[in-house]
């Protein structure tokens, strides 16, 4: 009973243990619970609990039959809470070739099912039909990323905000600690940052709000969709915000400017809460699969400024770097190592890109005008500033930590971000036999459109690691991954892939085809067929049989596949 009361309650009881007769805040996830500072829903359930307010969690509820599982907490004084989860139900549910998946990392022993499509407009929709007067906040990568009107792999064609659908009060996008609890100390009012709602009460507007396309413009014309997206990419990009709005039937869509990027005290505070670093003990010798990839990780900081075309980690997280303090990842450390299993094996080291820990601009006056997507393409930014020094700092103090036998770095790392210095302490000390890198492609064109390094950048690290593996008596592997049917991507430029991948004697393992996910910019030109900076046109591998046989191109080592030259 003890342990319990360490975790946020999931049931009634739970609750009454804590000798609570009501809950201020009720979250449902289509995760399962992990009380990790990994997963959105025990991070916003911390914070709001150190705030003071009376939080409980149901995780996976069932949505069939009798909705016993969103009735069990009766009605919060506040508000429900409602997330997908971690990722995109969507995406978590299928393949790039919309097949359904087998299995699902964030459920116990990862049976597939336990969440639905479209899951948080389904949630939204039982809580509505329950409890028609009490206030739903969405949030979480499936709200965020389809706030405003997007292109919906899975149904093939532009669906409205996800306000519209779930008859939501207001959505919550990015990261959303501040949002939730200003939320919560003054109710749903539409003069909150980092919010989203529905009003048809056109004097509500800002007078300089930027107005978008409405959603049945963008439905009727593409290029409008794809110039709809460009402004919001670049509005999204900025540190200081203007409001955005978008007509949708007679009613407008207002997403209101993010709030300034976190400090590193504020982000501290977030991760020095009491997580307890498991599962909630309800799941008690059940495996998890996503809590065994990031049981002992320490995300050092959050935000990416790499801008990937395809990639949602900017648009959700931001594009500025919040550094958490050295004093701060160290403390998560030595909690770690308390842990019943630890073994004193960190999985990995990291962030968003493990690489950019500390970096920002160097004058950030500079930073607040400007809306590049990216720091890094198609040059790196003059201002950024490339110290890699707090991160050596950091990567050797904690090798000499008693408790910590290896210290691995398992997240993505910029190789278009580096020095000697910092590759040679990355390779000797922090790779675990294997390390992965993502190239994504050969091509210098598709590359281009991906807003990625060319090939030549990654053929030039590829030889930095042979040295430094050979001058360290090592014997290491370098992992490329790469994607095919991206948006601008031919034929031509698969076999291209292919015949670099055969010089190296490569035989692709981390490979896959494009998946289409809300509100990227190689979604847009997936649907489109434009690229929205440039209003050209741009070969999309759209249909089963293009994209099967691009793919086909990275096993050309297999005697049943063929690619021609």
């Amino acid at each position: 009973m003890a342990d319990l009361l360490k975790y946020l309650p999931t049931t009634r009881k739970e609750m009454e243990l804590r000798g609570w007769d009501e809950v201020d805040i009720v979250f449902f996830t289509g995760d399962a619970y992990i009380d990790h500072p990994s997963f959105g829903a025990a991070v916003l359930g911390r914070v709001l609990e150190a705030a003071g307010f009376k939080v409980a969690i149901v995780p996976q509820p069932d949505w069939h039959g009798d909705f016993r599982d969103f009735k069990k907490f009766g009605r919060p004084r506040l508000y429900f809470a409602v997330s997908a989860g971690s990722m995109d139900s969507m995406v978590n549910h299928y393949t790039a070739a919309k097949r359904k998946r087998s299995d699902d990392a964030y459920t116990p022993e990862g049976k597939a099912g336990a969440r639905p499509d479209y899951c948080t407009i389904t949630y939204c929709r039982i809580l509505k039909q329950l409890y028609p007067d009490v206030p739903v906040i969405i949030g979480g990568i499936e709200a965020s990323m389809r706030r405003l009107t997007h292109y919906d792999y899975w149904q093939d064609k532009l669906m409205p905000s996800i306000l519209v659908g779930s008859g939501a009060d207001i959505l919550v996008y990015g990261m959303g600690e501040q949002a939730m609890t200003e939320i919560a100390r003054r109710g749903v009012q539409h003069d909150i940052p980092q919010t989203a709602y529905l009003t048809s009460d056109a004097s509500e507007i800002p007078a300089d709000a930027i107005r978008l396309a409405s959603h049945e413009d963008a439905v009727r014309d593409k290029r409008v969709h794809a110039e709809n997206f460009r402004l919001i990419e670049i509005e999204s990009n900025k540190i200081n915000q203007t409001t955005l709005v978008q007509p949708v039937g007679k009613q407008f869509v207002v997403v209101n400017p993010s709030y300034p990027p976190l400090t590193t005290e504020q982000l501290d505070a977030i991760y020095d809460l009491p997580y307890q670093y498991t599962p909630h003990p309800k799941y008690k010798d059940k495996h998890i699969p996503a809590y065994e990839m990031i049981k002992t990780s320490v995300c050092m900081h959050r935000g990416c400024f790499g801008g990937c075309s395809f990639c949602t980690i900017s648009a959700h997280q931001g594009k500025q770097i919040v550094s958490r303090s050295k004093a701060s990842i160290l403390r998560q450390i030595e909690r770690l190592s308390h842990l019943p299993d630890w073994h004193g094996v960190i999985s990995d080291l990291g962030g968003p890109s493990a690489n950019m820990y500390g970096m920002h601009g160097k004058d950030m006056s500079l930073c607040e005008k400007c809306a590049r997507p990216s720091c890094l393409q198609p040059a790196i930014c003059k201002n950024l500033n490339q110290d890699f020094g707090p991160l050596l700092d950091l990567y050797r103090t904690v090798d000499k930590l008693p408790y910590v036998k290896h210290a691995f770095v398992g997240s993505g790392i910029r190789y278009d971000l580096m020095s000697e210095a910092y590759a040679r302490q990355l390779i000797t000390r922090h790779v675990s036999g294997r390390l992965k890198v993502a190239p994504e492609h050969s091509s210098d064109n598709v590359l281009h459109i991906m807003r990625k390094p060319n090939w030549k950048n990654y053929l030039e690290f590829r030889e930095l690691f042979l040295r430094i593996n050979r001058e360290a008596g090592l014997n290491q592997q370098l992992i490329p991954y790469f994607i095919s049917s991206h948006p601008g991507c031919t034929k031509r430029d698969m076999s291209h892939l292919a015949e670099e991948t055969k010089k190296m004697h490569y035989r692709p393992e981390q490979v896959q085809d494009f998946t289409p996910t809300p509100m990227t910019l190689s979604t847009t030109m997936f649907y489109t067929g434009i690229n929205p900076y440039t209003r050209q046109p741009i070969y999309v591998a759209r249909t089963p049989e293009e994209k099967k046989q691009q793919n086909q191109y990275f096993f050309w080592y297999k005697p049943e596949h063929t690619y021609h030259k």
